[in-house]
């Protein structure tokens, strides 16, 4: 049985994902220097997490996308090549966008040790993409993970279903992911203002419904760890990370972690867990 058309009556999705965007980045997060993914520090140790502590995610999602050796591919929000250097292999070619130059820099890098020649890196914002003139024709699959950042998710969307000719996959937060449960318990005891959470899946399942694309759907369990040589190395991580300058703010971030921290070998490891959702549909 076809799902019913969208009423009139329906919420306007597109609309509350621009709003809760919005509230999202009037949040303080946005002062902290580690999610700048223009400079190189950054995207360096972006790069080793994901390759070090991401095995199990970027696995499960290869393993779940419908390519062939023949299949060309579109990563958008390629990042340091988290999918695109695990994937390069397993198709013909990969067209990387990525804004960041720390990132791109490093997916170039990699690529280069790697022996990679099959990824075309294009350093732009989806949201500046004119597929006429800056994309080769329509692609088999169309990824997006974790980068759906847009403010016009909708648009983004639409300009994403035109340049596929196979399937479509979105991976994105059901719930607030690790990371962000941090600020939105430390937010307002630190600085005396709320932390808004960014839009998650549901709200992005339904714009999709009302662009009249029926998507499947499937729940990911999404891990998250910090892992550090010393306490010193961990503290100095999180004080700038949460902008913390004054004796009473460091006193609440230490007992905010406290409870979070235990040791493996060497190391100091923070970790929590949450969901994310694979959502995706082929084009008929």
């Amino acid at each position: 049985m076809s799902p019913e058309p969208p009423s009139s009556i329906d919420p306007d999705w597109n609309g509350i994902w621009k709003a809760r965007q919005v509230l999202h980045e009037s949040s303080k997060h946005q002062d902290d220097p580690s999610h700048n993914w223009n400079k190189r520090e950054n995207a360096e140790r972006y790069d080793s997490t994901s390759r070090t502590g991401y095995d199990e995610r970027i696995a499960t999602t290869i393993n779940g996308l419908d390519i062939t050796k023949e299949s060309r591919v579109l990563d958008i929000g390629a990042g340091p090549g988290t999918l695109a250097i695990p994937l390069a292999p397993q198709v013909k070619e990969i067209t990387a966008i990525e804004p960041g130059e720390g990132m791109t820099a490093i997916l170039g890098e990699r690529m280069k040790k790697d022996g990679v020649t099959n990824i075309s890196i294009i350093h732009k914002r989806w949201e500046d993409i004119i597929p006429v003139s800056d994309l080769a024709g329509q692609y088999d699959v169309v990824i997006a993970s974790l980068s759906l950042t847009m403010d016009d998710i909708r648009l983004a969307l639409r300009k994403m279903d035109a340049v596929s000719q196979g399937s479509v996959y979105l991976f994105w937060f059901v719930d607030m992911p690790f990371w962000e449960r941090m600020y939105a318990d430390l937010w307002e005891p630190l600085h005396g203002l709320p932390y808004y959470s960014g839009p998650k899946a549901d709200c992005l399942f339904g714009v999709l419904y009302q662009m009249g694309i029926y998507a499947n759907v499937k729940m990911l369990p999404l891990k998250k760890e910090y892992r550090f040589s010393t306490r010193d190395e961990m503290t100095a991580f999180f004080q700038k990370r949460f902008n913390v300058t004054q004796p009473e703010q460091e006193r609440v971030l230490d007992d905010y972690l406290k409870p979070l921290i235990r040791t493996e070998g060497s190391e100091i490891v923070i970790s929590g867990d949450s969901t994310f959702a694979k959502i995706w549909w082929k084009k008929t």
